[in-house]
């Protein structure tokens, strides 16, 4: 009985497993994804001053934009997620335990700080519409920009580096992608490391290489012929060793 029923258990969940396949167009996600995040970086680093202490000027004539791209992020979030979950679908069973926790983890670290960020500047927003008489360059005002221009571009990219580089790392050690995507993948995650903090639009790099990712992704999947339907309504009976 022991053995049927673990036959058994494991027809059911192999038919369960085919019913509930990542769709072949999933690789959109990280598409959508990297066209709002850089929609939401240009929009940032087109009314947001580089000096976190100069916070007067955006506040008083560029909150709308600034609010939109603020807007965009929980979007772009969403897409990020559907994109690893994408990405754990494409390793399957050649899924590393370590690199696959760093892979995952700091991807979700992005995640959580980018949201951060977003959260601290629309508390600077909300604060300066609901009384503008506050001198926008007091010190809680520097302190939220500060706050939130750090989460962002030191902590958040960081992350981002680190994100690239385990997921590159996989590339190769799995062959899930071409290799030059990994290659390119370890330059840009240097690249960000180094001048995340300086270069403002060292941030674009990222959204850029999750693109080429997904578009590659997307066309590998739709070249490969679909799987075949499974019939659910008749699963096979499992054959008993005697």
């Amino acid at each position: 009985m022991n053995d049927v029923s673990r036959l058994a258990t494991a027809s059911e969940a192999s038919l369960v497993h085919a019913g509930l396949k990542t769709p072949r167009a999933a690789a959109v996600a990280g598409i959508v994804f990297s066209i709002l995040m850089i929609c939401s970086l240009w929009l940032l680093g087109l009314e947001l001053p580089v000096d976190p202490r100069k916070v007067g000027v955006w506040l008083q004539t560029s909150t709308e934009r600034v609010s939109l791209a603020l807007n965009l992020i929980p979007f772009a979030g969403i897409a990020f997620l559907w994109f690893l979950g994408v990405l754990r679908d494409r390793l399957g069973a050649m899924e590393d335990r370590f690199f696959a926790t760093v892979f995952l983890g700091s991807g979700l670290l992005f995640l959580g700080m980018i949201f951060v960020a977003a959260s601290a500047m629309g508390g600077l927003i909300l604060a300066y519409s609901a009384d503008i008489r506050t001198m926008p360059d007091a010190s809680a005002f520097i302190f939220g920009r500060a706050f939130a221009r750090d989460v962002m571009r030191i902590y958040a990219f960081k992350m981002v580096a680190v994100f690239m580089i385990t997921t590159s790392t996989l590339v190769l050690r799995t062959g899930i992608a071409t290799r030059w995507i990994a290659f390119l993948g370890y330059a840009s995650a240097i690249f960000i490391m180094i001048t995340s903090n300086y270069i403002g639009w060292a941030m674009f790099v990222f959204p850029i290489w999750v693109l080429v990712v997904s578009i590659h992704i997307l066309f590998d999947n739709l070249r490969r012929p679909p799987h075949p339907a499974t019939d659910n309504s008749r699963p096979a009976k499992p054959e008993i060793c005697q």
